[in-house]
């Protein structure tokens, strides 16, 4: 099957998770979503990024954001690496796995969004199976998805740049805008090119022109 694009509607399935069965699109509901795959359970780096996901519950509850990981293993394995997912994260501060995970030991799901390693043909399990690379799916409450990332097996996530992602694409859905480079919360924002410079001046009275096609403005909000 092609390849996901953005702004395609996130395939729909049913799977076991750690925190009972789901539908993938009932369990979204009305929230946002991020779907996050792992190469295995019990491998190094894995560990350390579901720790961070479960100490950023507040900053993912305040932004309406569900979180749901996948892994290509089964819901015994997913349970036993819970306990050492949260030990280990305790040494930086309390942690606690409330989010699903899914079990999909046979690929159905890693392959429905393609997440399957091609680059590295030896990345397989002890059955021969491929492993999942590292992707990220956020997708937003009318199940599209806006974006999507592809990380290799050795190289843990930024979880700050993708809450930063978030806001962006929130506000843009809120509000006529788009965010410069390097943005943050609270910084300056660019004013979409689809508003006049007559709206510019009710919708957003402080703007200010840099070039005729480029207009920051501040956003209260």
């Amino acid at each position: 099957m092609p390849s996901l694009r953005l702004g395609n509607t996130a395939p729909d399935f049913e799977a076991d998770t750690t925190t009972g069965r789901i539908k993938f699109h009932e369990w979204i509901g009305d929230s946002w979503a991020i779907l996050f795959s792992h190469p295995g359970d019990f491998t190094p780096v894995c560990t350390t990024e579901l720790g961070e996901v479960a100490r950023r519950a507040p900053d993912f509850a305040k932004r309406n954001v569900k979180v749901i990981g996948i892994s290509a293993n089964g819901l015994d394995e997913h349970h036993a690496w819970v306990k050492d997912i949260e030990s280990y994260g305790a040494k930086v501060a309390p942690t606690q796995v409330s989010y699903p995970i899914i079990a999909d030991p046979d690929r159905k799901i890693a392959t429905l969004y393609d997440m399957l390693d091609e680059q590295d043909a030896t990345n397989v399990d002890t059955k021969g199976l491929p492993l999942t690379i590292r992707t990220v799916f956020i997708i937003d409450p009318k199940k599209k998805i806006r974006l999507t990332l592809a990380y290799p097996a050795s190289t843990g996530r930024n979880f700050d740049e993708i809450i930063r992602v978030i806001d962006s694409l929130q506000l843009g859905d809120k509000h006529r805008i788009t965010t410069p480079v390097n943005w943050k919360q609270g910084e300056d924002v660019i004013v979409h090119a689809s508003v006049t410079n007559d709206e510019a001046k009710t919708l957003f009275p402080e703007h200010t022109v840099h070039l005729p096609y480029l207009r920051t403005t501040p956003l209260k909000q």
